[in-house]
């Protein structure tokens, strides 16, 4: 058995009811993708972010807004989730119930075989009509950029949430009803510093749960969690995880 890890935490690991995982930037990092405030390169690299991820940006110039999300789609498709990905699908088959949130829009977690994730952000991969709201699958393509609702000729956006939007309430109220309800809460790869996922992991400890916090750099919620695990998901979480359920 691997004895790194407090032995209190291995005991409430494997006497945990449900779990619930929060996932940031940190995850994804890890697997090649860069995290949304990194220097940018090539042509992008005189735009900052907060200038493209906006609707305002979009309203002036749809299609830089649009052909900067077909760069970032074309990033995430070559990476591939890595073993911190791998080690939450994993948890999903030790643990009576658990529930994964993610601030990520990339979809690593679902390739990596995790289910019913709750994307609080969105996902880079989906795309939904400005005018009626609802997510659009396929479309005739004709050369406009961005593409056309077939439906009703209004343009098509990616599904993900820009600065400024608030988060989908379903997916929200959903990782809510989580923090309340779990007795473990991991908070991975994320600063805790984005409101009102920020709040998950707090609510969860307001709640009676354990909370971990798995992250390369201390972070503003490090002093207020139950245990703080410093190192890349990638290597803590298999570990972690090998210690609580051994072979």
């Amino acid at each position: 058995m691997i004895r790194e890890f407090d032995s209190a935490l291995l005991v409430t690991l494997r006497n945990a009811r449900h779990v619930a995982v929060l996932t940031g930037a940190g995850v994804s990092a890890e697997s090649g993708i860069p995290t949304f405030r990194d220097a940018q390169t090539g042509l992008w690299s005189r735009f900052r972010p907060e200038e493209l991820a906006t609707s305002e940006a979009f309203d002036r110039d749809p299609k830089l807004v649009w052909e900067w999300y077909a760069w970032r789609r074309d990033v995430v498709a070559r990476a591939a989730p890595n073993p911190g990905h791998a080690a939450i699908a994993r948890l999903a088959r030790l643990v009576p119930r658990l529930t994964l949130v993610t601030q990520n829009v990339d979809g690593l977690h679902q390739r990596a075989g995790s289910s019913d994730v709750i994307e609080l952000h969105g996902n880079i991969h989906r795309s939904r009509c400005v005018r009626e709201n609802r997510l659009v699958d396929d479309w005739q393509d004709v050369g406009d950029v961005p593409p056309r609702c077939p439906r009703c000729g209004a343009y098509l956006r990616p599904d993900v949430v820009w600065f400024g939007e608030m988060l989908p309430a379903p997916a929200l109220e959903q990782a809510e009803r989580a923090a309340h309800d779990c007795d473990v809460f991991f908070c991975v790869g994320t600063s805790a510093a984005v409101y009102p996922a920020a709040q998950l992991p707090l609510t969860a400890r307001d709640a009676g749960a354990t909370v971990i916090e798995v992250n390369k750099d201390p972070t503003r919620i490090s002093g207020a969690v139950t245990y703080s695990l410093r190192g890349a998901s990638g290597d803590i979480l298999p570990r972690l995880f090998a210690a609580a359920w051994p072979t």
